[in-house]
């Protein structure tokens, strides 16, 4: 177990500390759940209320709050409490699962792929024929890379992972449990006799650039021609589905639950809200946020706000609701 005292702490995160400098922290915990040797954050005025009654003896606290951590307590108070959050809990992770073997004897490697200096390879993974992997790439248990695909440096792909055939993945990349890249999109048509469904070939890829995160359980489908594309720094949520021939600018955000229809195209920074839907080759330009629960059905403008189902402006459409509330 990792044990910091709250001015090592401190001398990490450079902050302003006020109380008790000795004390002994063993791991952070949010407010409720803190017990004595925790240390907790308070980024908001709504959690101010909960410090008096959490038993942690220490919190880290947005600057701009009017709040004093009472006796034999201590604050760090800083610009951003979320972002020293984030660092201090890099201190105190306990690190990923360790390798035995840099590749395990039950991992099947196809003769002609390439790997870089220092990939580890798990249990039960396979990668294909002519797959290349860039230096650092570790897959745990049971990961498949299938053929001609090529993955940049230091790429981590977490157990279940399946990356089907000519794919290409970026470097410092993270793909989750179960993710899915490069599935057959969704295309079928009805037969001509009018008695069943051909199946439209999907005979693209995907291509996901630097430094791109995938939650677990989600799908990014290869492109019916050309390539579905996800842009550098990417961040996906858990159970998404990215259909064919989307491309995502750099640095969007997609939260659990979203989905993008066939050929949508995401400018830089876009946010979609958890369970929003976006309609099939409809443009939200760059910096624009789709609420949680959203229907898009038509392009959204550069830094617009759209919610509700279908969406709209998001200050016209709480109008809408209050609106209606009164009438009930």
């Amino acid at each position: 177990m990792k044990t910091f005292t709250i001015g090592e702490i401190n001398e990490i995160l450079k902050g302003e500390l006020s109380g008790n400098s000795m004390l002994e922290i063993t791991g952070p915990e949010q407010l409720e759940r803190a017990e004595r040797t925790h240390i907790t954050f308070i980024g908001n005025s709504k959690y101010v209320r909960l410090w008096e009654t959490s038993k942690a003896c220490a919190a880290i606290v947005d600057e701009k709050l009017n709040i004093e951590p009472g006796e034999n307590r201590a604050f760090i108070r800083v610009k951003n409490a979320d972002l020293a959050m984030a660092k201090l809990l890099e201190v105190f992770d306990p690190g990923p699962p360790d390798f035995d073997t840099d590749i395990h004897p039950t991992a099947v490697i196809h003769p002609s792929a390439s790997l870089g200096k220092n990939c580890k390879i798990g249990a039960g993974s396979y990668v294909g024929k002519s797959v290349v992997l860039g230096d650092g790439v570790l897959l745990y248990p049971n990961v498949t890379i299938l053929d001609d695909t090529k993955v940049g440096n230091h790429t981590i792909f977490w157990p279940g992972v399946v990356v089907r055939e000519r794919c290409e993945i970026g470097s410092y990349c993270i793909f989750h449990n179960n993710a899915s890249i490069g599935a057959d999109g969704f295309g079928y048509r009805p037969s001509e006799d009018g008695r069943g469904l051909v199946k439209i070939p999907q005979i693209g890829n995907v291509v996901i650039g630097n430094g791109v995160e995938i939650g677990a359980n989600s799908c990014v489908d290869r492109g019916k021609f050309s390539s579905t594309i996800v842009g550098d720094g990417c961040k996906i949520d858990n159970l998404v589905q990215i259909a064919h021939n989307c491309i995502l600018g750099r640095a969007c955000i997609m939260a659990g639950n979203s989905g993008l229809a066939g050929s949508v195209t995401l400018g830089d920074g876009v946010v979609i809200g958890g369970s929003a839907s976006i309609k099939d080759h409809t443009t939200i330009h760059s910096g624009a946020v789709v609420g949680a629960g959203s229907g898009v059905m038509n392009d959204v403008p550069a830094g617009k706000t759209v919610l509700g189902y279908p969406a709209r402006d998001a200050r016209e459409m709480l109008r809408q609701w209050v609106a209606i509330r009164k009438l009930t």
